[in-house]
């Protein structure tokens, strides 16, 4: 039994554009044929043999030896160069067209496969055989000469016409080119910077948390009863700060795909309230809204809880950023199938469609209507992308309730926790 391609291989290959055989390959080919019925029919009984072939079946395979030529009787085959879920290139032949020549000439093994591409009948005849048949009538190698003229002719059209081709190919590639080391350099210079400023600010974030706690510990408690507001806004500052050398860092090692996360059950309700009563510190006087909703029953979830907690304190950090004085921020948490999704919604300015997908980039820095100029650095919302991925979940950002403001979507995904506990 005949091996076979796969079904998806057999529809590959139906579908790609054939290469020019040229129309003088046809005729050559049929005048071979008309030799062939000329000669003693009990002769060409004895050297020809019929075989029938399915869709999908291979008659050769490239790399097999050219031990005989085939007329294709009815049906169609396809002569496959490369694999044939991805073949280089694809000829097909009919009726009367005679395949396996050129092996069975050179003693050579084939350059390409054969595939039976419909009900297929083909006449095979064997090498011994052919050299008879050359014997018995020497018009057929004249034939042979004038199949392998067209076919080399066919090769030089196409090669003409690809050179054609690849000369424009290569001027758009030479343009592309210069402008990929634009940006190559470009990225390296922003690779550089991360990493100047993470090294720069590693050392003095050190030394504030230090002298933060060392006026705790110092300070009487009258006094620090009296400050104790502007000593947990100096604490906040510090956290921003070192979420942000963090984020700079962890971006460039989940790129990289060097960073492992450190998994365990995380309460989502849990860490939102903390983030958000965090956040909150110092910004009485803007009066701004915090507003939360979560579904019941929600499940713990496996995930990184610090760089969680960062993910969703870039995006309320973000939404405060936005949102004028006296507006609202509302933070969802619900189910969505085999996900949790979490939602920070502002009401800003919103992001304009066409930032929608950039924003996410690093260093991406978009302008929002009725802003003077892009604010940050354009590395949070990257970080919370890449951690997201990284758990297996996807983030977005679309209109807010009713067109306003901006709405930010992140899913975690519930099949990698064996806790079902409640939040």
């Amino acid at each position: 039994m005949a091996q076979k391609v796969t079904d998806a291989e057999l529809n590959r290959i139906r579908t790609t554009d054939p290469s020019d055989g040229g129309i003088t390959d046809m005729v050559a080919a049929n005048s071979l044929v008309r030799i062939l019925t000329s000669l003693d029919r009990r002769l060409l009984q004895e050297l020809i043999t019929e075989q029938r072939f399915g869709p999908g079946d291979i008659i050769f395979c490239e790399g097999d030896d050219g031990d005989a030529l085939y007329i294709v009787w009815a049906g169609r085959v396809a002569v496959v160069k490369g694999k044939f879920s991805q073949p280089d290139d694809v000829f097909f032949r009919l009726p009367g067209e005679v395949v396996g020549d050129m092996a069975l000439l050179e003693d050579k093994p084939r350059w390409a496969s054969l595939v039976a591409v419909d009900p297929t009948r083909l006449l095979r005849i064997e090498r011994a055989g052919f050299y008879q048949l050359l014997q018995a009538q020497p018009a057929i190698s004249l034939n042979l000469l004038a199949l392998l003229s067209a076919r080399l002719r066919a090769v030089h059209e196409t090669t003409r016409s690809e050179v054609v081709t690849d000369r424009g190919a290569l001027r758009q590639l030479s343009s592309l080119l210069d402008e990929n080391e634009q940006l190559v350099a470009l990225n390296q210079l922003r690779q550089e910077t991360s990493d100047l400023i993470v090294h720069d600010l590693r050392s003095p974030l050190g030394n504030m948390y230090s002298v933060l706690n060392m006026l705790e510990l110092v300070l009487p408690e009258d006094v620090l009863a009296a400050n104790r507001e502007l000593l947990d806004i100096a604490r906040l500052a510090h956290a921003r700060m070192q979420d942000l050398v963090d984020s700079l860092l962890d971006a460039s090692r989940l790129e990289s795909g060097v960073l492992e996360l450190d998994l365990e059950p995380v309460c989502i309700r849990q860490l939102v309230d903390e983030v958000i009563a965090m956040a909150g510190l110092g910004l009485n006087w803007r009066a701004i809204q915090f507003q939360t909703n979560f579904a019941e029953d929600l499940p713990l979830v496996m995930a990184d809880v610090e760089r969680l907690r960062r993910v969703l304190t870039n995006l309320i950090d973000n939404a405060i950023k936005f949102t004028p004085d006296n507006g609202r921020i509302q933070v969802d948490v619900s189910l969505a199938g085999p996900m949790m999704q979490v939602s920070v919604q502002d009401s800003g300015p919103g992001v304009p469609p066409v930032d929608r997908q950039r924003i996410f980039d690093r260093f991406a820095q978009v302008q929002r209507t009725g802003m003077r100029r892009p604010r940050g650095y354009g590395l949070g919302l990257a970080f919370c992308r890449l951690t997201v991925e990284a758990h297996g979940g996807q983030i977005w950002v679309e209109p807010g309730e009713g067109g306003m403001g901006s709405r930010f979507v992140f899913t975690l995904p519930l099949n990698n926790t064996d806790v079902l506990g409640e939040n």
